[in-house]
């Protein structure tokens, strides 16, 4: 079943201002929350819908992807999303935590709000056609958020303690009971005041404000290992956002694009090109010269060759990712060039030529349409 598109899963036009995609996604979100259509099966599926295509669309970057690629955008779902060209992007999106906080004060479900896996990040990669072949270093810089080095995460000024929650008693969940007719409930919900965290910060750190996390630009050097292809993937284990509350960070990962080449075509671990002979060197045969990846190498052409006859170079083609040593072929496809200029004298020589072929253009012309004639009426 094919995804619909997400303005039409948000009843928004494509112009929608960012204020209109979270009031249509509050809306919806209200309306078909699982909580509220218990009787209808398809409750979880419509809810994850809407939030799936709020999540694409409320991120600048991820929507500008789908408006450009629409679903078949290659750099979606990588965890964090996907960034144009020479971009990261990611979002670490709490939609249910956000629709329980409508619906309960911010109960998240009943469930105490763990320390959370840091977002991935995406980061596309453009690298020229030979740095494909042989692979590079290369230094990036991706803003992303870390760990404050100050008080390494805890969120307190050095110094300072970090105390229980009196509110919770470090349980991150409050309990509200509630007499009704039918006897006294019970409401657990996210505790208010450590907001689910189960600490109170009394002296916050002043370098990132209690958060434990800080945003920085951060230069990485990644090595790209020869063979890679438009599409490759690699990934950078805890590259990503960092985590809160002593969670792990996200992944990184690494999209690459490789740019065409004006000479090589290539096919997987082969590579194609065209190389020009003169109308002499296809008749009489000669040794040309061929660039390839790895240098020029010398390729023997017979007497006779045919324009458009293929030539292989055995192992000139491209590495194999993951492979050091193996290489896919390079495939020459040589065109006879037709001189187009020719002087009175040279005109002169192939007329002698073709005399002594023994051709005559008359003759020819004659003897092609005696043999149609005999194929079609039997003659």
């Amino acid at each position: 079943m094919s995804k619909r598109d997400y303005y039409e899963v948000l009843g928004v036009d494509r112009s929608a201002t960012p204020e209109e995609l979270k009031k249509a996604y509050r809306g919806l979100a209200r309306k078909l929350h699982p909580d509220v259509n218990k009787e209808d099966p398809k409750a979880e599926e419509k809810f994850k819908e809407v939030s799936e295509a709020y999540e694409v669309l409320s991120d600048e970057q991820r929507r500008a992807n789908y408006d450009r690629f629409g679903h078949d955008d290659p750099m979606q779902g990588a965890g964090g999303g996907a960034g144009g060209f020479g971009g990261f992007s990611g979002q670490d999106f709490g939609g249910f935590n956000d629709i329980f906080d409508m619906f309960f004060g911010g109960n998240g479900g009943g469930r105490s709000r763990g320390p959370q896996r840091g977002a991935d990040l995406e980061y596309q990669l453009t690298i020229d056609f030979k740095d494909a072949a042989f692979g590079l270093k290369k230094e990036i810089e991706i803003p992303r958020t870390e760990t404050c080095d100050v008080c390494t995460g805890t969120g307190a000024k050095p110094g300072t303690k970090v105390e229980t929650c009196a509110t919770c008693h470090g349980s991150g969940m409050q309990e509200v009971y509630t007499n009704t007719p039918l006897g006294r409930m019970v409401n657990r919900r996210t505790c208010p005041t450590c907001r689910g965290s189960g600490k109170k910060i009394s002296t916050p750190c002043t370098e990132c404000k209690g958060q434990g996390t800080v945003r920085r630009r951060r230069k990485i050097e990644i090595n790209i290992p020869a063979g890679v292809d438009t599409g490759t993937r690699m990934r950078i284990t805890g590259a990503g956002e960092a985590g809160d509350r002593g969670a792990p960070s996200g992944d990184l990962y690494i999209v690459i694009r490789v740019n065409t080449h004006d000479f090589f075509k290539r096919e997987g671990n082969d590579i194609y090109c065209e190389v020009p002979i003169t109308f002499v060197q296809a008749a009489l045969g000669d040794e040309i010269t061929v660039p390839t990846l790895y240098g020029r190498e010398t390729l023997r052409v017979p007497e006779g060759t045919q324009t458009g006859t293929l030539f292989h170079l055995r192992s000139k083609g491209m590495p194999k990712l993951g492979n050091g040593v193996s290489k896919g072929d390079q495939h020459v496809r040589v065109i006879v060039q037709t001189p187009s200029k020719l002087t009175d004298r040279q005109k002169e020589l192939f007329r002698e030529l073709s005399r002594e072929f023994g051709e005559d253009t008359h003759e020819q012309s004659k003897s092609f349409f005696e043999r149609m004639k005999s194929s079609f009426l039997g003659e």
